[in-house]
């Protein structure tokens, strides 16, 4: 039985072992290695109330992760969270999931007042859980984009774009290499 749940501290010596797992198989050592110290990076580092993490959980088995973080715009009072780093066990991929944890990570940010919430992937996948492209006029990024097509959004309160100003983001994403 799959389990969801933003409770998540008992589990947090796990999660960069699953990032690193999932982006090692899928993309090669190096971005393994950079996934997991990057989310390593956002649990030590990050602020509580700048940092929601969800899980799935299928009985004392850790079967995905995402990692939202609060993304600033000075100028603009709409709560923005980034949704990056997402994991689910290689052996559990395409069994929906991927699906099932971003639906329920996005009804627990809608829950806590967030407005937006963005993402840095591929537009496919993450279209089918409502993300559509967006321009850096929309939501400015904190860094310059290597990839502009993967830079995705989506309201959760029927605001409108754009999001004024300049962003900043969690300090465990202030390198230009990740994005």
């Amino acid at each position: 039985m799959l389990n969801l749940t933003a409770e998540y501290q008992a589990w947090s010596d796990e999660l960069p072992a699953l990032f690193r797992h999932v982006f090692t198989t899928s993309e090669g050592e190096a971005e393994g290695l950079a996934v997991s110290s990057l989310s390593s990076d956002l649990l030590n580092s990050t602020p509580k109330d700048d940092l929601v993490v969800v899980l799935a959980l299928d009985d004392r088995l850790l079967c995905g992760c995402i990692l939202f973080s609060r993304l600033h715009y000075d100028q603009d009072p709409r709560q923005v969270f980034l949704m990056s780093p997402v994991a689910v066990r290689t052996d559990r991929q395409k069994t929906g999931i991927g699906q099932k944890l971003i639906s329920f990570g996005l009804g627990h940010l809608r829950k806590q007042g967030v407005d937006f919430v963005v993402t840095y992937g591929d537009p496919a996948y993450y279209g089918k859980s409502g993300f559509q492209p967006i321009t850096e006029t929309d939501a400015q990024p904190p860094m310059t984009l290597s990839m502009p097509h993967g830079w995705l959004g989506q309201s959760l309160r029927k605001s409108n774009m754009p999001i004024k100003g300049p962003s900043r983001c969690a300090s465990a994403f202030n390198k230009p290499e990740l994005w």
